[in-house]
């Protein structure tokens, strides 16, 4: 009898933690991957590569979560129309052949309610790498305009840029690259 009890209890706490994983669907007006990196020394330049989709999976009870973000190549932005198009090249990210840069994360390190980090693999070019995101700030809350449950992140880490078959000019043109991934998400019902 107290085998019995001791399974169903076990059971019911095995389903409790699945029941309160929420999943958030990313708002691609509000998510993308921010870059930095050095120009010749001279100064630092930024741009951003906006997303195209992604969920994220959250289980704060149980110190765990899952990601994935699609982000849109082809969207990259720069402020310079010319240097956004050379990126997009051969050159660099091959848009036309790779369209999509995508992170996967696979294990949330929590403290306390919040992730603290984040880690996965990032893929560029159909060249994938481990990367650890340290997550900055992180808030969840009702949308004070949705009127929904809603998930923010900005989370860092930094990338050589050889790694996934991106590097010309380095390291004249930094190979490290500053990356910041911003998120906003709302729950899905």
């Amino acid at each position: 009898m107290k085998n019995k009890i001791l399974v169903a209890l076990v059971a019911a706490s095995c389903c409790l933690s699945a029941n309160a994983a929420d999943t958030y669907e990313i708002d691609p007006n509000h998510t993308a991957a921010v870059f930095a990196f050095q120009h010749f020394g001279f100064s630092t330049f930024r741009g951003k590569i906006p997303t195209q989709s992604g969920t994220v999976t959250l289980d704060p009870a149980a110190k765990t979560g899952s990601a994935e973000v699609v982000f849109d190549i082809n969207a990259i932005a720069t402020g310079v129309p010319k240097f956004d198009a050379h990126l997009k090249s051969k050159d660099f990210f091959e848009a036309d052949k790779y369209p999509t840069a995508i992170f996967k994360a696979t294990k949330f390190t929590f403290d306390g309610d919040a992730p603290s980090t984040i880690a996965g693999d990032l893929t560029i070019k159909n060249v994938t790498k481990p990367v650890t995101l340290k997550v900055t700030s992180f808030k969840c809350a009702d949308h004070p305009m949705m009127k929904v449950p809603a998930c923010g992140a900005n989370a860092t880490a930094k990338i050589k840029r050889t790694d996934f078959d991106v590097g010309l000019y380095a390291p004249n043109v930094s190979d490290e690259i500053e990356l910041e991934i911003e998120i906003e998400a709302t729950k899905q019902k």
